[in-house]
């Protein structure tokens, strides 16, 4: 499968309830993510590949993310490899801020994307 044939998501499509499975590094999810969001960095995914099927348990789908899709990308054509129902939501974060889905930060600061 090549990225082309990738299933993907616009981020203004991705469901308030959808599970969205960050794949970014800690220092771009401590910046601003999606709240209710999984986050398994990419450099972590193998070895924490469980944690993911157990969120999608319930046979659901998972949409992946990361800064603009590359990552997220690769990541999902992995996922739909195992038999995992998984879209890239094309652009990624700065799609979700430029269609102004809501950010947060585990801190008081402003949620922004890095």
């Amino acid at each position: 499968m090549n990225f082309a044939q990738l299933p993907s998501v616009d981020a203004a499509a991705v469901p308030s309830d959808g599970l969205v499975l960050d794949v970014r590094e800690d220092d771009e999810w401590a910046a601003g993510h999606v709240e209710g969001a999984l986050h398994v960095p990419m450099s972590d995914f193998v070895a924490r590949f469980g944690e993911v099927t157990e969120a999608l348990a319930d046979g659901g789908r998972a949409y992946v993310m990361c800064r603009v899709g590359g990552r997220s990308a690769q990541v999902t054509q992995y996922l739909v490899q195992q038999g995992i129902d998984a879209v890239n939501v094309e652009g990624g974060m700065l799609a979700w801020d430029g269609a102004g889905r809501p950010m947060v930060t585990g801190t008081a600061n402003p949620a922004f994307v890095l």
